[in-house]
């Protein structure tokens, strides 16, 4: 592969990496492989998270016991399995990112949902804005920062140059 096309891969690879880190990422029930029915996803998600459009979740799990479904309300409720709006299995490390403010339910596909194997997560809009930190004093015959002055974007170029 020739310089150019090695410097247009890079490139290409920094900017999907730069979409991804936005929203934060959310392990379903606090652990790699917390999916699994006796984890108590109700408490995790409603006491120890919050969630806001662009964030991810992540389901760890046992590809070949478990599996991972979005279903509507009513589904959820009664634990069926039919008729789910997405299979987010694949292979039991799996994402899903979360593109509007609702509730999203998601239930296991294997019988499980009875045993408690389910999760309504209450999306937000965003994430409450704090308040602006003074700025601090620039120090006395301090240098201008090259880093400073530039954006991620423009430093993922530059180093798209070099490599």
């Amino acid at each position: 592969m020739d310089r150019w096309m090695k410097n247009v891969v890079f490139l290409m690879m920094m900017i999907s990496m730069v979409g991804f880190t936005n929203g934060s990422l959310h392990y379903v029930g606090g652990g790699k492989t917390t999916w699994a029915p006796n984890v108590n996803l109700t408490d995790w998600a409603s006491h120890h998270e919050h969630f806001y459009v662009g964030d991810w979740l992540y389901f760890g799990f046992d590809k070949h016991s478990y599996s991972v479904l979005e279903v509507n309300r009513t589904s959820y409720e009664n634990c069926i399995s039919t008729d789910f709006l997405k299979n987010v299995t694949r292979g039991g490390r799996d994402v899903f990112q979360m593109i509007e403010a609702k509730t999203y339910y998601f239930i296991d596909g294997r019988g499980f949902c009875f045993q408690g194997l389910k999760v309504a997560i209450d999306c937000e809009t965003s994430a409450p804005t704090p308040s602006p930190a003074p700025a601090p004093a620039p120090a006395k015959n301090a240098a201008p920062s090259l880093f400073g002055s530039l954006d991620a974007l423009s430093w993922i170029f530059c180093l798209s140059l070099v490599f």
